[in-house]
């Protein structure tokens, strides 16, 4: 494989920004080097990345690529496309396809389509029901990065909300354990009380008070109260409450945690002021809520409660999401716009470009003990991204690669761009060309 030397970089790692450069040989990071020590080395592709910022590739942790069996939606070819577009070049996909991935066999089904068709590298969830827990424990621990479990409603047969089913699993499984917390017997309660008051028109923006809060809270503490009891790996993804963040500590490493949280891009981004423009558009599981909610989990994520940052990309057609509240899907396509929209946070003084890394990156390999992925690191796989803050850009059914054609972001002028994407230390995205013929490695994970 050819040597390529990226020089002229603000290289953002680790907690600091820097002036320097990097060599990928074999589809490692070979050498990493501050401009004023060392003298350029020889390299086959040389790459200016004078006025440009290199990162570590995103890790995305909670992705839906629809594959297989909602292939009209998204899939792993099409979905994976647009992730490195958007600077994610390794990604973690949840277990809701159809089938559900419940057997050891259906998972290495996914894995090998993503060995075919993905242009970032990836991992796979398994996913548990109420009677799979044999499956479960056969899940190999060096090869996934964990077990999702649903505490409310989902695709298919994956909702599992007995406790003595939960009991089994958060005491038996040493992997880590990935949830969805709403209880559903409270988002049902509610729901029976909005449609008796506006029959099947509910207006969106009654979601958030349909999947409430109160939902929200009482399954998350749930599942940390089940951790604590048996000492699990927990982590509870897209954190949308203000409550929820009083669960997390920021006293201990995040290698030391075994408690840990992640916040998604469309809860630090909208508040339910935007229901109005957006429509269905916005409507997630758990819900975007108030803008006291958003303020605190950003808040979370500053000070260290909240761990990872990630978008939960779940494509649905625009006739799908045209439909009625309760047959109007949730969640909506995230993947090649999260980077941008943090930048742009970055911009406006909210979060610093440090901890956007630390958030995106270093924070996901150390949760899921990613193997050699998310730092700029020599012997590291070189998994890179190059973005231009100054390089405005609006997003329009044009430059939107994702199959679903549509996303929330339609119509926003972002002032940072990505210009280049390494996967492996192969160029795989620039400017908009793909390397069709780049496909991404299986992730693997320090048992």
């Amino acid at each position: 494989m050819k040597k390529t030397l990226i020089y002229n970089a603000h290289i953002v790692n680790e907690g600091r920004i820097f002036k320097g450069w990097v060599l990928l040989e074999n589809g490692l990071i070979s050498v990493v080097s501050e401009e004023s020590k060392d003298r350029l080395p020889e390299a086959d592709q040389l790459i200016d990345a004078e006025g440009k910022y290199l990162l570590p590739g995103i890790i995305d942790d909670q992705v839906h690529f629809r594959e297989p069996g909602l292939t009209h939606k998204g899939n792993i070819h099409s979905e994976s496309r647009a992730a490195v577009a958007g600077g994610v070049t390794s990604y973690m996909e949840m277990p809701n396809t159809v089938p559900n991935t419940l057997t050891q066999s259906l998972l290495e089904d996914k894995y090998k389509i993503a060995s075919e068709n993905s242009f970032a590298n990836y991992s796979f969830f398994m996913g548990a029901s109420n009677d799979n827990l044999k499956e479960v424990l056969l899940t190999d621990p060096r090869k996934v990065c964990g077990i999702k479990i649903f505490m409310g409603s989902s695709t298919g047969d994956m909702l599992v909300d007995n406790r003595s089913t939960l009991e089994a699993i958060f005491s038996s499984c040493k992997m880590l354990i990935a949830v969805h917390c709403e209880d559903e017997a409270t988002i049902r309660t509610n729901a029976v009380a909005f449609r008796e008051k506006y029959g099947e028109d509910v207006p969106v923006v009654c979601h958030p008070l349909i999947r409430s809060a109160e939902a929200c809270y009482k399954s998350s503490s749930f599942a940390v109260e089940l951790a604590r009891k048996h000492n699990t790996r927990l982590h509870i993804l897209h954190i949308s409450t203000a409550k929820e963040t009083a669960l997390f500590d920021n006293t201990i490493p995040l290698r030391k945690k075994r408690i840990t949280a992640e916040a998604c891009i469309h809860h630090l981004w909208f508040s339910d002021e935007d229901y109005a423009s957006k429509g269905n558009l916005i409507k997630w599981n758990p819900a975007v809520k108030t803008k006291i909610d958003r303020d605190a989990i950003l808040k979370a994520v500053l000070d260290d409660r909240i761990d990872i940052i990630a978008t939960d990309h779940a494509p649905h057609t625009l006739e799908e999401k045209s439909n009625t509240y309760f047959k109007a899907p949730s969640g909506g396509p995230l993947v090649q716009h999260a980077l941008s929209a943090m930048l742009e946070m970055h911009k406006e003084g909210k979060i610093t470009m440090e901890k956007i890394v630390e958030k995106m990156c270093h924070a996901v390999s150390d949760c899921f003990r990613v193997e050699k992925r998310g730092y700029i690191r020599t012997g590291y796989h070189a998994d890179l991204v190059l973005v231009d803050l100054n390089l405005p850009w609006t997003v329009d059914k044009s430059n939107i690669y994702c199959k679903c054609g549509w996303s929330p972001f339609e119509g926003t002028t972002f002032s940072t761009r990505v210009t280049h994407t390494f996967v492996n230390g192969n160029l795989v995205y620039h400017n908009g060309q793909f390397d069709e013929a780049v496909r991404g490695q299986r992730i693997l994970f320090e048992a």
